[in-house]
């Protein structure tokens, strides 16, 4: 940005130098009477309006059409970029320099999230009439929002004294969805009885679960009794129940930028969504309710929806108008309320895909302002990486007002998760620890003692 500024500030003290030359000529000439002088000023003004014009010919005349629109895919997808261009007066256009912008936060990293085949800048002349094509592939190799595009474009006249930059076609959006790794187990139940995960303790027998038959002891209700058996028998016997439990759950991402490290980045983040994703795959194949909250950003909130056609004075000025704001005062969280079906998931999974983290609300703060919103009837998930005191304090808070919390705790030093688990664990709170996408498959197998 610094440099293309001290060029646009240089091009303009040249554009000044000359109109004073000129001025200087055809004053010098009228004062000296020197034909020849005004002659040359007349020439040099004459050179310099035609440039002028030549500049804003060439830059509205090429039109730029971009034959792709918004795209849904997943990692590992190739997506073909393909930007017509067509210069639509008949005045031949010298130079056009043509840029396919793409977020730098997309080519971040090793491997990046978008990786470029081809080539998405192009200096190209274009008769009067004639089209081109600039054509380039783009590979996904992590799930997020991205803006391809707008398409720049850049003329100017042969001297050097005019320069356009313009917006020409406008963006694509691209959604990349995280990755759904099948779980062998799901095995986190609530507290609501009659479901499909069989319990060891009897919080609520099941009714729909017969377990077997004993004889009949004191206290034992008589809806309970096993008439069949206590006719063929002659002794009172009553039937024996399975505990069980709906394995429903709300995921709660933390994703503020205090307790997801920027050392970190982007390894946990993506971790902890493919864990959130792959959860609530596996709840919707058993056809039970998943819901989502989360303290992230959504990445379409950040986009500006304006200035794709307007002309500038600076590249600068015109690549940020054509950007994605990379700032956003966003304090509302992100609910999805729990529900079944493909549909659902689908969302879901495109929320996920779009979340990033976050200087807003905190954990406490999240489950503070949306605690009225998570359902009673799931198991609240918790997905986060660190956490401080008044984080767990709050975890603590939300288990003694009954509500069934189970914390899957997303790093690899197995001292920083037992640091986070040890004030739970005494609290009877369910934690997992997530060290690696392979151990991902097997971490919400658990054994339920409640």
């Amino acid at each position: 940005m610094a440099s293309e500024d001290v060029i646009s500030e240089a091009r303009s003290e040249t554009r000044l130098r000359a109109a004073a030359l000129i001025s200087g000529l055809l004053l010098a000439g009228m004062l000296f009477g020197s034909a020849l002088w005004i002659i040359s000023g007349v020439v040099a003004l004459l050179l310099t309006l035609i440039n002028a014009w030549l500049t804003k010919t060439w830059s509205e005349g090429v039109h730029a059409r971009r034959e792709e629109g918004d795209l849904e895919t997943k990692i590992g997808s190739l997506i073909h970029n393909h930007i017509e261009l067509e210069n639509r007066s008949k005045i031949p256009v010298i130079w056009l320099l043509v840029e396919d912008l793409i977020p730098r936060s997309a080519t971040l990293f090793v491997p990046s999230a978008l990786e470029v085949d081809g080539e998405r800048m192009d200096v190209m002349k274009l008769g009067g009439t004639q089209k081109k094509s600039v054509q380039y592939q783009i590979r996904c190799n992590r799930r997020g929002y991205f803006q391809i595009g707008p398409t720049m474009l850049e003329t100017g006249d042969l001297m050097g004294f005019f320069r356009r930059y313009r917006t020409g076609a406008p963006p694509r959006f691209l959604t990349v969805l995280p990755n759904v790794i099948p779980l062998t187990q799901y095995e986190i139940g609530s507290r609501r009885p009659i479901g499909e995960i069989r319990m060891r303790e009897n919080v609520m027998n099941d009714p729909t679960r017969l377990r077997g038959i004993r004889q009949w002891q004191a206290g034992d209700p008589m809806r309970s009794v096993h008439w069949p058996a206590t006719a063929r028998t002659g002794v009172l016997h009553s039937k024996v129940y399975e505990p069980s439990s709906v394995i429903g759950a709300t995921l709660v991402l933390d994703l503020h930028r205090d307790s997801n490290p920027a050392s970190h980045e982007p390894i946990r983040t993506d971790l902890a969504i493919t864990a959130a994703a792959s959860i609530a795959n596996a709840l919707h194949d058993a056809n039970e309710p998943c819901g989502l909250a989360t303290n992230g950003r959504d990445a379409a909130d950040r986009i500006r929806q304006e200035g794709w056609e307007t002309d500038h004075r600076f590249r600068a000025a015109a690549t940020e108008a054509g950007s994605m704001v990379e700032s956003s005062d966003r304090l509302r969280p992100v609910i999805l309320k729990p529900d079944r079906g493909s549909i659902h998931l689908r969302e879901m999974l495109r929320h996920m895909a779009r979340l990033e983290r976050t200087d807003g609300l905190t954990l406490p703060e999240l489950l503070i302002e949306c605690e009225s919103e998570l359902s009673s009837e799931t198991t609240l998930l918790i997905i986060l990486q660190t956490c401080d005191e008044q984080g767990i304090a709050a975890l603590i808070g939300l288990s003694r007002r009954g509500r069934e919390i189970a914390v899957l705790i997303n790093t690899h030093d197995i001292n920083d998760y037992s640091e986070i688990a040890g004030p739970l664990i005494a609290e009877k709170i369910t934690t997992l620890h997530l060290s690696s996408e392979e151990n991902l498959p097997s971490v919400c197998r658990q054994s339920l003692l409640r």
